[in-house]
């Protein structure tokens, strides 16, 4: 009878587990399913967006600071999603009030914003002139950094090429090295 339960106690768990990937409070909402590429092509002022992705510059100004971002599209948290950047994505700039410190909001890092589309502001992309849509923004989010694991890809004797059932010395020919390291790279848990 016990058996009968344990398959439901995993559903359980699992399900417990999917809950905890919360999107953060200030980025929750309904907001337009638009593209920075789409509002390049047409008007889409003063639809709310929510939009993410890689920081390419930071200018602070005297009244707001600007972020020129590389978008990506965004995870079930509103995280910019780890990959190729150059999925039909675009670029975009957001602005804010205040001053926000360059070097904390760096290039590479990931940031999520909310606010309204406010037309294109052209900025020079090498020789090209690049027309970036402007969010208005009203929530500015950057993500923590990601945690990088460093380890073995499976555990010495388990399938491990270089490691035989008698130690290093079975049918591996590199002694102390058990294979290749392997980096593995796994989103930071939500913010509590």
């Amino acid at each position: 009878m016990s058996s009968l339960y344990r398959p439901l106690a995993l559903v359980a768990g699992i399900a417990l587990l999917g809950g905890c990937a919360t999107m953060p409070q200030p980025l929750q909402g309904n907001y337009a399913n638009v593209t920075s590429t789409s509002v390049q092509q047409g008007s889409a002022g003063g639809t709310r967006v929510r939009w993410g992705g890689e920081i390419i510059k930071t200018e602070p100004g005297a009244q707001e600071t600007c972020f020129y971002i590389l978008a990506r599209p965004l995870d079930e948290q509103a995280r910019p999603e780890l990959g190729n950047a150059s999925e039909g994505q675009g670029r975009f700039v957001a602005c804010h009030s205040g001053f926000y410190d360059p070097e904390v909001f760096t290039r590479g890092r990931e940031m999520t914003v909310t606010g309204t589309i406010n037309g294109t502001v052209s900025k020079k992309v090498g020789e090209y002139s690049y027309p970036y849509p402007r969010v208005e923004a009203d929530v500015v989010y950057l993500w923590p950094k990601r945690q990088a694991y460093v380890g073995a890809p499976y555990p010495p004797g388990f399938y491990d090429p270089y490691w035989g059932p008698w130690g290093p010395w079975g049918y591996g020919p590199y002694w102390g090295w058990g294979g290749p390291r392997v980096i593995v790279v796994r989103p930071a848990p939500p913010p509590r």
